[in-house]
């Protein structure tokens, strides 16, 4: 039996069951913001699963009741999502049901909130395969008809998301945290941080220049592969390393015109424990993304002391400021100017790391949960 809600807490379901086991970007997300409110006294929170994913969420999120619903495979997922899940719904202890990923069951007869994490899908459908583009278009329209509340995670989409949709409901701004507790600018134990970059085959004495992320269209990789390449001949002890799952529309086709590509380390997804220790050695972090609903890699980067060289005209330049480089977006030419910089000695690397970890210091988990509090209380209210 499912238990009921704690006290006078407001009972909420999230939807977990599109969360891939090898979680970035969105992914991501959903594991903070779940832990974060699991720990909240206010919110008595249920997490909807994969039926085969549910130990995963029982050990991030220990207080809260994991219910195992959904099937494997993506299609049926999906009309699930739509046809079962309303009725399953009413069955629960919750008031208000938080779709993380963009979609929601349309016929649910109580209020829904709906996480938007960019609009992309309507500002550069070629960043997205076609199908997806289809898909997420309606559903982010179907959000702002129906959803009940809807959480933007910065001001930037936000802003984009009331001129495009012009929502009927209220929305909120909730940015992203940051784990202090992974990301910090000190080795968790000595020689760690060197353990877990030999795991990864990287030599960490080496100058690293490291981009974390999926390698798709819209992160840069192309652009920032070739930035290397430009600079690499001048720094002949310097590698790249591109930490990440490959996405669609490999960005790794570029290794074939690099003429350093044998400096290029191409690592796949790696261990959440060993991103950190990544950042650490880093001298500098390229994440030269073309556009982003908010760039937390970018953040994680300064959080652990990291030099940073992002994009202009991003979420992520409105708040690191001159705590990082800042390079157009596909400006080859001054990204590899940037890389250059930092991997001769930039003497305002110092300055820029402190600016770095004071910026970074409001952003935590819990504040973002509060905020997803916010959002369901109005909700709620709604009826």
């Amino acid at each position: 039996m499912i238990s009921g809600a704690r006290g006078d807490a407001l009972g909420v379901s999230v939807d977990a069951t599109a969360i891939p086991t090898a979680a970035a970007g969105a992914g991501q997300y959903a594991l903070e913001i779940v832990r974060a409110l699991d720990r909240r006294d206010d919110i008595s929170l249920t997490v909807i699963t994969r039926r085969a994913d549910a130990s995963r969420w029982r050990a991030r999120a220990p207080r809260a009741s994991v219910v195992p619903l959904a099937p494997e495979a993506r299609p049926l997922r999906l009309a699930w999502e739509q046809v079962l899940l309303p009725r399953r719904l009413r069955s629960l202890p919750v008031a208000v049901h938080h779709g993380l990923h963009y979609t929601m069951p349309e016929r649910a007869s109580l209020p829904v909130v709906v996480t938007v994490h960019d609009c992309t899908y309507f500002d550069h459908p070629e960043w997205h395969q076609p199908a997806k583009v289809r898909f997420f278009r309606r559903a982010i329209e179907v959000a702002a008809r129906r959803a009940a509340a809807v959480i933007c995670v910065s001001d930037a989409t936000a802003e984009r998301f009331v001129e495009l949709c012009r929502p009927a409901a209220p929305v909120v701004v909730a940015p992203h945290g940051i784990d202090r507790e992974r990301f910090s600018d000190t080795d968790a134990a000595e020689g760690s941080d060197a353990a877990a970059l030999s795991a990864l085959g990287i030599d960490a004495g080496r100058p690293l220049v490291v981009f974390v992320g999926t390698l798709e269209p819209r992160k840069g990789v192309a652009t920032l592969i070739g930035a290397f390449d430009m600079v690499a001949g001048s720094h002949p002890d310097a590698q790249l390393v591109l930490a990440g799952q490959d996405g669609w529309g490999s960005q790794l086709d570029a290794l074939a015109a690099a003429k350093h590509r044998d400096r290029v380390v191409v690592t796949g997804y790696v261990p959440d424990a060993a991103v950190p220790a990544l950042l650490r050695a880093a001298t500098a972090v390229a994440y030269p993304s073309l556009d982003e609903g908010f760039g937390l890699p970018a953040f994680e980067a300064l959080a652990c002391g990291a030099p940073l060289i992002t994009t202009t005209g991003t979420p992520m330049a409105g708040v690191v400021g001159d705590a990082a480089l800042l390079v157009p977006p596909g400006d080859v030419d001054e990204l590899a100017g940037a890389i250059d910089t930092l991997l001769k000695g930039d003497p305002g690397v110092g300055e820029r790391r402190r600016a770095g970890l004071t910026r970074v210091a409001g952003f935590t988990w819990a504040n973002s949960a509060s905020l997803h509090a916010d959002a369901y209380r109005l909700a709620a209210r709604s009826g």
